[in-house]
């Protein structure tokens, strides 16, 4: 599908019956403008989704940036891609810019804010974005590069994620290695993509052994500690609660290990626990936390190179690339009783 026509000067000031000339002077902030006029051209560049050219390598005298955009404030699996995109950025003589998307705006406006900052390109992470928001990207010409999306529109999109299914098979089979067959999962958004793979991956896991799945033992959540602690509780306190519990990720797992504390449960005697990340969190748990590691900083470092590479109009092999997981164990699983 052709790329939508961009708006340029021209287009502007002949909407606004003035010359080209005056339409770059309200852009520039010049005070020789009628304030009428200067009212006009504005409300005509925001209508006509006018976006700057971004300067290009070696015509800005500042250092090229990459903008790494969040949903949510940082946690301990953001910061992890961050330093990864970070220290890949470093060495290329690329600076990451961090900032969190603020839902509101309309989405013209926020490609233009970004192309105007003259930003290569964007890292969205665990975002949800509409095609208005990839048409407006493509407008900007600034290429888009997803780690772990909350949706995937229709469009192509370029994403890095990692095994999930893979992840949620090996996270199952090692709790069914240890003879658990009541295990529960507590996931996240309903519709993620990861979280999809994760519980798939669950569910090949318990039906390849024969292992019951009860439609109660499976629940979403927002990946945060908090569905830990009522997921974990609500799993709990059922007539036959679960022996093991596969958490979508190291936060969440942790909140389960407090609602299990909470109820004088032991880790991992009385109920054992597998997380996904391997944050820096896991091995700091108490017990440390079994889990299935997520390269994330590999992720950031590839997501970003990907991006600059977007930029400079090559082509790439693959627009969705998984990088393997692998199971860590620690002390929060254990032989069932």
């Amino acid at each position: 599908m052709p790329s939508p026509r961009r708006a340029t000067l021209a287009t502007v000031a002949a909407s606004a019956g003035v010359s080209v000339a005056t339409v770059s002077k309200v852009l520039n902030g010049r005070s020789d403008v009628a304030p009428a006029t200067r009212s006009l051209v504005q409300s005509l560049l925001v209508q006509h989704d006018y976006v700057a050219s971004a300067p290009r390598r070696g015509e800005s005298a500042g250092q090229d940036t990459v903008e790494v955009q969040l949903d949510k404030e940082l946690n301990a699996y953001s910061t992890e891609i961050l330093q990864g995109a970070v220290e890949a950025g470093a060495d290329v003589g690329v600076g990451v810019v961090v900032s969190v998307r603020q839902r509101a705006e309309r989405p013209g406006a926020w490609a233009r804010d970004l192309a105007d900052a003259g930003r290569r390109a964007l890292i969205a992470v665990t975002s949800e974005l509409t095609t208005r928001h990839l048409s407006a990207l493509s407008r900007a010409r600034l290429p888009l590069v997803m780690i772990d999306p909350l949706n995937l529109p229709r469009a192509r999109v370029t994403s890095i994620g990692s095994t999930n299914f893979a992840g949620g098979l090996a996270a199952t089979q090692h709790l069914l290695s240890l003879g658990h067959r009541r295990i529960a999962y507590i996931g996240g958004h309903a519709t993620a993509a990861c979280h999809q793979a994760r519980m798939h991956g669950y569910r090949a896991a318990m039906e390849a052994e024969g292992a019951v799945v009860l439609p109660h033992y499976v629940q979403t959540g927002h990946f945060k500690y908090h569905d830990g602690v009522v997921g974990g509780a609500t799993l709990l306190d059922l007539p036959e609660p679960p022996t093991a519990i596969f958490a979508g990720n190291d936060e969440t797992a942790l909140g389960i290990i407090e609602a299990a504390r909470a109820r004088g449960l032991r880790i991992p005697d009385d109920l054992s626990i597998v997380g996904f990340d391997d944050t820096q969190i896991a091995p700091m748990a108490s017990p440390p936390l079994t889990t299935i590691r997520q390269p994330l900083r590999e992720m950031g470092a590839v997501a970003l190179r990907t991006g600059l590479r977007l930029a400079a109009g090559e082509k790439i092999d693959s627009h969705h690339v998984e990088l393997a997981t692998s199971l860590v164990v620690r002390r929060s699983t254990a032989v069932a009783r």
